[in-house]
């Protein structure tokens, strides 16, 4: 094998290692964002109840 090969090999595994670490943290980045929006989703349901509750403690 020359050295040229050699080199264009680890180059081309380079960018591959780049392109799955670039694919992954995007992925992971994603699965982040679903999360952050469901607890958002949650912390105002808790929110709305906590403003019901003691409307729901008056009629009682």
């Amino acid at each position: 094998m020359s050295t040229s090969s050699v080199s264009k090999n680890e180059t081309q595994s380079i960018w591959a290692t780049k392109l799955n670490k670039c694919y992954y943290q995007a992925e992971q980045l994603t699965k982040f964002m679903h999360l952050q929006a469901e607890v958002d989703c949650l912390l105002q349901q808790l929110q709305n109840m906590k403003t019901q509750r003691p409307v729901m403690d008056k009629e009682e």
